[in-house]
């Protein structure tokens, strides 16, 4: 009996041990398979032009007829030539960080009040933030090609007069100078540097609002996402808005502000009228390949560094709110 029980016991098929798959496992490959487009174009597209660049910053070129472009090794010489020889390049690229610190901050700062206001309930409150996300829209594609042709949009923006080309001292986009500040600020013991900055805040205004369209969607997202009892608790408990906010609301959002930031950063200094961008651009087609492939990758390390130091910083600071 037994020696049957154990022949049957050989003969029968094992069963087979069905592997369970997680929900984030499953999660995982479903975005495995949505970025797999992007993966497989970076790979086989933008890697390799990646790599001729970073070739092409430690070698100089010559044209040798039937051969085309002969390449000679000269290793750090173009990072010299740019960093060096050039000083208009170390210009532009502190004068263009220097402004992208007033910027960034005003930047966020700014869509995040506007998110603010637009999550309040308000008549009207879905016109309000097509209006504000209206910039976003007119600053793209063929619309922001049009805009940059227009005559009267290049007098503003310039110096010089529409017709005569005569040079009227101060942009006439400029809303104050720096004169207006200082004496407004007479009695108080401020510095011209700050005067200064708050003068190019004010002037740069409607540079600022074209460019926080994106970043007042995402504060709202956030600000949306907060659960309304927590605010009827504090309410219940006396608190007032001012607490609200610095108690609820802005913990509640930080991570929106660190993506915001990092957005912000990366848009700021890859954007069209980056001074740094059209500079590189500029050398490029008149002066020196190799030497302009040099200055972007210099441009990208500190623009690498700025963001991991951002990232770095505020992450410190960042509350993440646990769903049990």
């Amino acid at each position: 009996m037994n020696n049957t029980k154990a022949a049957l016991k050989q003969t029968a098929p094992k069963k087979k041990k069905r592997k369970i798959v997680s929900l984030d496992k499953k999660k995982a490959r479903s975005g495995w398979f949505f970025v797999a487009p992007f993966v497989i174009g970076l790979l086989i597209i933008y890697l390799p032009i990646v790599l001729d660049s970073i070739v092409l910053t430690f070698n100089s070129t010559k044209t040798v007829r039937g051969q085309g472009v002969q390449l000679t090794f000269i290793g750090l010489d173009n990072y010299k030539t740019a960093l060096l020889d050039d000083p208009n390049f170390v210009q532009t690229l502190t004068s263009g960080l220097r402004q992208l610190v007033i910027d960034i901050p005003a930047i966020v700062i700014f869509s995040l009040f506007i998110a603010v206001l637009l999550n309040q309930k308000m008549v009207g409150r879905a016109a309000f933030r097509a209006i504000f996300f209206i910039p976003v829209i007119l600053s793209t594609g063929l619309i922001a090609e049009i805009d940059a042709s227009n005559s009267l949009n290049q007098y503003m923006s310039g110096n010089t007069g529409i017709e005569t080309g005569e040079n009227i001292g101060s942009s006439a986009s400029d809303i104050i100078s720096a004169a207006d500040v200082s004496i407004l600020f007479s009695s108080m013991s401020v510095g011209s540097g700050l005067v200064q900055t708050i003068t190019d805040l004010v002037n740069d205004v409607y540079n600022i609002i074209n460019r926080s369209g994106v970043q007042m969607l995402i504060f709202l997202a956030g600000l949306q996402s907060i659960d309304p009892a927590i605010y009827e608790s504090c309410s219940i408990d006396g608190a007032t808005s001012w607490e609200t906010f610095w108690k609820i609301t802005f913990p509640m959002i930080s991570p929106m502000i660190l993506v915001n930031t990092i957005y912000t950063v990366i848009d700021s200094f890859t954007s069209a009228d980056n001074t740094v961008m059209n500079f590189i651009n500029n050398y490029y087609n008149s002066t020196s390949m190799v030497v302009s492939s040099a200055m972007a990758w210099i441009y990208f390390i500190i623009v690498f560094a700025i963001v991991a130091v951002v990232a770095g910083v505020l992450s410190a600071y960042i509350f993440y709110q646990r769903r049990d």
